[in-house]
């Protein structure tokens, strides 16, 4: 079988959650039979969803993470199915994990809707994080260069306590 990526960034994702003392089991998760390339559950009541960015990007050194609509309703379908579900923002070249817990996304993606005046077909949630600092999680405001809105700082290490807290 081949190899893809996401094999590869996502596999570093979900070692470290199974390696986490709580960790019974995992599975992709699966919607009418299609299995996801992206979502899965752990110990059958937690769902993750998972994407990743290769390096840092731009004057402020930004992973750039893009939720497109498939994106959102799979995520949906996976909070119908699960008691909680997170967001992990695998950083590459960090070699470090962002996670959101899905709430917290959809509050960004909301409030960037209010500031937009209605939805819009995808969202960008950009991350940084510099030397000795904690992860920056935000959006861009729109139609406003180099502002930010819904900045959420997230410890480095948090990721996978938090999926098991």
């Amino acid at each position: 079988m081949k190899i893809n990526d996401d094999h590869l960034y996502h596999g570093a994702a979900l070692t470290q959650i199974a390696e986490h003392p709580s960790f019974k089991a995992i599975n992709a998760y699966a919607q009418n039979g299609v299995r996801s390339r992206s979502a899965f559950l752990i110990n059958t009541d937690i769902g993750i969803y998972l994407k990743y960015a290769s390096e840092a990007v731009g004057a402020y050194d930004e992973f750039i993470f893009t939720f497109h609509q498939h994106h959102l309703k799979e995520l949906s379908e996976l909070v119908d199915k699960t008691a909680k579900v997170f967001v992990g923002l695998v950083c590459i070249s960090e070699r470090h994990i962002c996670c959101l817990a899905y709430e917290t996304l959809l509050s960004m993606i909301k409030a960037r809707q209010r500031e937009n005046g209605g939805p819009e077909n995808s969202y960008t949630v950009l991350v940084t994080l510099k030397k000795g600092q904690r992860f920056r999680a935000y959006m861009s405001i729109p139609g406003r260069k180099k502002m930010k809105m819904c900045e959420q700082i997230i410890p480095r290490d948090d990721f996978p306590d938090c999926v098991f807290s």
